[in-house]
């Protein structure tokens, strides 16, 4: 079992910034593709950005060229760095995890909430 916890969330205005950290307890946290997704209430959870054991990035069409994905595989961490944040982005945002081969080892953090609003 691999537990995930974020931290970051927050309120902030407008094309303000925030960083959401996600931080894993399994030592082989370097075989696993992490994501970042949200769900706003009354709608579906989507991809919001991911990065594969080999540094592969992939980012939903709405956050492209704001929000930045990175991995620390020595600190077992990955980040979601958020700019010119929009109301829009206002979401509970989950970390996930997948193994790279085995994707039955999928594992969720418990979610941090983002509030973008003047």
């Amino acid at each position: 079992q691999v537990q995930l916890v974020e931290s970051g969330g927050g309120l902030v205005q407008p094309g303000g910034s925030l960083r959401l950290s996600c931080a894993a307890s399994t030592i082989a946290f370097s075989l696993y593709t992490m994501g970042w997704y949200r769900q706003a209430p009354g709608k579906q959870r989507e991809l919001v950005a991911q990065i594969t054991s080999s540094s592969n990035i992939d980012y939903a069409d709405s956050v492209k060229g704001r929000f930045t994905i990175s991995r620390d595989n020595a600190a077992r961490t990955a980040y979601l760095q958020m700019n010119s944040l929009k109301p829009d982005d206002s979401a509970v945002y989950y970390c996930n995890a997948r193994h790279h081969i085995m994707p039955i080892y999928n594992y969720w953090g418990q979610g941090t909430q983002v509030t973008v609003s003047s």
